[in-house]
């Protein structure tokens, strides 16, 4: 019989499984994947045959303080919704470039960042990471149109309600490609 001699990428795939087995280790490594992601995916704008389109609403919400507020989506504004979660590696890995992006289009567009976990926990993950980003927790139902049960799903809506991109997982939202994006839509919206 003959005796089988282990190789050392034989040795580091078992050690990477045992690494994604353990949860401890499993989340930092998603995360880093993911970061890997974001660094080569940028979001891709729908076709314009293929655009949704979102009916104009107030979307109800409630900030991390507790208070209400109501956000208008598909008049009069560009807007970026993200729906995602602190416990999500996509999420954990896009937020730098989300964040990127929030300081310096957040004067013109709204961002709506919507998860629906624990506002303390919420509150720690923020503090933790110092971002600062507009985030609520969901007070209503969103349109048919914005339901996806994948996480982060991120949506940039123009300023009359088509929905330009809609991107599952994690991406670069600091592309040059979405501020040209963004610039256009700002810009032709206002003019």
């Amino acid at each position: 019989m003959k005796k089988r001699k282990f190789k050392i990428s034989d040795i580091v795939f078992v050690v990477f499984i045992l690494l994604l087995i353990i949860p401890q280790t499993r989340t930092p490594i998603q995360v880093a994947v993911n970061k890997l992601k974001v660094a080569v995916w940028s979001p891709s704008v729908e076709n314009e045959e293929n655009q949704d389109q979102v009916t104009p609403f107030q979307y109800a919400v409630t900030n991390l303080q507790g208070d209400t507020k109501s956000i208008s989506v598909g008049k009069g504004k560009v807007t970026f919704i993200s729906y995602w979660a602190t416990w999500c590696p996509p999420c954990i890995a896009e937020l730098p470039v989300i964040q990127d992006l929030y300081k310096d289009y957040g004067d013109k567009v709204n961002f709506i960042l919507l998860t629906q976990e624990e506002p303390d926990k919420v509150q720690r993950f923020i503090d933790k990471k110092e971002y600062e980003l507009p985030i609520y927790f969901p007070q209503m139902q969103a349109p048919e149109v914005l339901q996806e049960n994948s996480i982060p799903t991120n949506y940039v809506i123009g300023a009359t309600g088509k929905i330009i991109i809609k991107e599952t997982g994690a991406a670069d939202w600091n592309s040059k490609k979405i501020r040209n994006l963004l610039d256009d839509l700002v810009l032709n919206y206002s003019e």
